[in-house]
């Protein structure tokens, strides 16, 4: 079959952002696909193609697919309406392409949430089916976030209800998102849930450790590497270092990464004075493995929006998890059950929203009892071989796209 898979930040491993889209795209090449990626330029992504653009475009094979990438920079630094234009600048392009040649199938990898756009074109003009894949719930998480305005959340609304009636079928990476899904109007039937796996080849223990030098000795190291902007509140964490640190705990934060909120975060960790806090720039994947390799403990943040305990699904817990690292976090729902354990023992400790004494406490508490670390490193490692191995559900994603393509054919029709 012939697959175009739209995702705008994809990246290939030797990026520094997340590569779900990069392991899918692969295993449904590997199953004899001719599989198209089309994709932008996304802040800390390695599209794994060199050389110049010619009209705002190039194209070639990075292993066994297509890569098409348009010259449209976007990233979390940029302010929103920046942003926005990116995303539909990207929905043009992408729609030009699905209109261009002959798909059997589309993949539209939201966010952003405009990518439903040129899967919608080519199912209404050409009568392609889609999948639709949910990775953030728009407009749900703009909306619990305050960012945007009613009349955007409307128009996202029914621009994600067309998207979820319009498709063959709905990938959603949580069971929240799922819900969010059907209350767009997915058939249930229609709606299938395949989380964030874990790359259990470049993650692990099998990795060579390295470590940032200047650390104090024994220290014990806790990396959180992600996204700095609003919604990762990161401001907890430097909270939370200022209580350690008046507390002598020999615990040091690092944080990995980029975004808007980085510079205001490195004035307030200087003003603050905090000597066991340090930054970096993000790294590329097989870089950022090691560093897991070297830590003690991986650390989950994002700000207190309550929609954030069962709409998110963020790549680094699987990095950690694969990396076989105690994972602190604070966030309740999905991510605090998993780090129970769900009965196979706990990997992890789960604290309040918005409670940085609480998250100083779980890392001291961490911090102090070694025996403790290892046997959560064992239970995370143990949860990403039996029941997050990536490639087990990209078994499972390839399964939905081809099923979607082999439907019945569609009519050339509008979708309501």
């Amino acid at each position: 079959m012939r697959i175009l898979y739209l995702h705008q930040h994809f990246s290939t491993p030797a990026g520094a952002t997340g590569t779900r889209s990069f392991a899918l795209a692969r295993a449904l090449a590997a199953r004899g696909h001719a599989v198209t990626l089309a994709c932008g330029q996304y802040a800390g992504a390695v599209t794994g193609l060199a050389g110049g653009f010619r009209r705002g475009r190039r194209e070639g094979a990075v292993g066994p697919f297509r890569v098409v990438e348009y010259a449209i920079p976007c990233g979390n630094a940029q302010g929103l309406p920046a942003r926005a234009a990116a995303f539909l600048r990207y929905a043009a392009r992408a729609t030009a392409l699905a209109l261009a040649e002959t798909w059997d199938v589309v993949v539209a990898s939201s966010t952003p949430l405009t990518v439903a756009l040129p899967a919608l074109a080519a199912r209404r003009l050409r009568g392609t089916p889609f999948v639709f894949e949910i990775r953030d719930p728009w407009p749900e998480l703009p909306r619990a976030m305050g960012v945007g305005s009613p009349p955007l959340w409307a128009g996202l609304g029914a621009l994600a209800g067309a998207a979820c009636r319009g498709a063959s079928a709905v990938i959603a990476l949580s069971e929240g998102m799922a819900r969010t899904a059907v209350a767009h109007g997915a058939a249930p039937g229609a709606v299938s849930v395949l989380p964030n796996g874990c790359d259990l080849d470049l993650f692990g223990p099998h990795v060579p450790p390295w470590r940032p030098a200047g650390l104090p000795a024994g220290t014990v190291l806790a990396v959180y590497a992600g996204a700095h902007g609003v919604a990762n509140g990161l401001g907890q964490v430097l909270g939370a270092a200022a209580l350690l640190q008046a507390e002598g705990a020999p615990v040091t934060l690092l944080l990995v990464g980029e975004g808007a909120e980085k510079p205001v975060l490195q004035a307030r960790a200087a003003a603050l004075g905090l000597r066991n806090l340090r930054f970096l720039d993000p790294l590329p994947k097989p870089r950022l493995a090691g560093l897991l390799a070297g830590s003690d403990i991986g650390l989950q943040c994002l700000a207190p929006v309550p929609e954030f305990a069962e709409l998110t699904a963020p790549n680094k817990l699987m990095d950690y998890l694969a990396s076989g690292l105690p994972v602190v976090a604070n966030l309740g729902g999905a991510t605090a059950r998993l780090l129970a354990g769900d009965g196979e023992g706990p990997c992890g400790i789960a604290t309040p929203p918005g409670d940085a004494v609480a998250l100083a406490g779980a890392l001291a508490a961490l911090a102090a009892d070694p025996a403790r670390r290892v046997a959560m490193r064992a239970a995370a490692r143990g949860l990403a071989e039996r029941r997050w191995d990536r490639r087990l559900l990209a078994g499972r994603f390839c399964e939905v796209v081809e099923a979607a393509a082999t439907a019945p054919a569609l009519r050339a029709v509008a979708v309501a």
